[in-house]
C-alpha cells in the first residue's frame, strides 16, 4: 500500500527532511505539536507496531535510537523530549506506516490525549 510516507521515502514528495540513512527516514512534522516535532519513519514498509515481526527487531531499536541521535543534535536532549508511536485508530494512527513522533522543546504534560 502506498502512503504518504513512502512517496517521501521515493522522493515523490517534498519533506524537511533532518537525516536519512539506509533503514530510515526523519523528517519535521508538517502540523507540529512541540517546537521540535519529527518523524523517524523506517524504509521497510511496516504497518504499525502491532504487526512488525521477530526479524524487525534490529530495524525497531534502530528507529529509537536515532530518534536519540536526533534529540541531540536539535538541542533537546539535556531538556527532555517524548517518543510516540500510534497503533491503530484508537490509539490515533493517522498513516498506516510505522512512525515514531520526536517531540520536544518545551514541557511535555501527562497524560498526553
Amino acid at each position: 500500500m502506498a502512503t504518504i510516507f513512502s512517496k517521501i521515502i521515493n522522493k515523490e514528495i517534498p519533506a524537511d527532511i533532518v537525516y536519512e540513512d539506509d533503514r530510515c527516514l526523519a523528517f519535521k512534522d508538517i502540523s507540529p505539536q512541540a517546537p521540535t516535532h519529527i518523524l523517524i519513519i523506517p524504509k521497510k514498509a511496516i504497518e504499525r507496531v502491532a504487526l512488525a515481526q521477530t526479524e524487525d527487531e534490529g530495524l525497531l531499536g534502530h528507529l529509537l535510537l536515532t530518534a536519540a541521535q536526533i534529540a541531540k543534535k536539535a538541542g533537546i536532549s539535556e531538556t527532555g523530549f517524548r517518543l510516540v508511536i500510534n497503533n491503530g485508530k484508537n490509539g490515533g494512527e493517522a498513516v498506516p506506516h510505522l512512525h515514531v513522533h520526536l517531540l520536544g522543546g518545551r514541557a511535555l504534560t501527562w497524560p498526553p490525549g
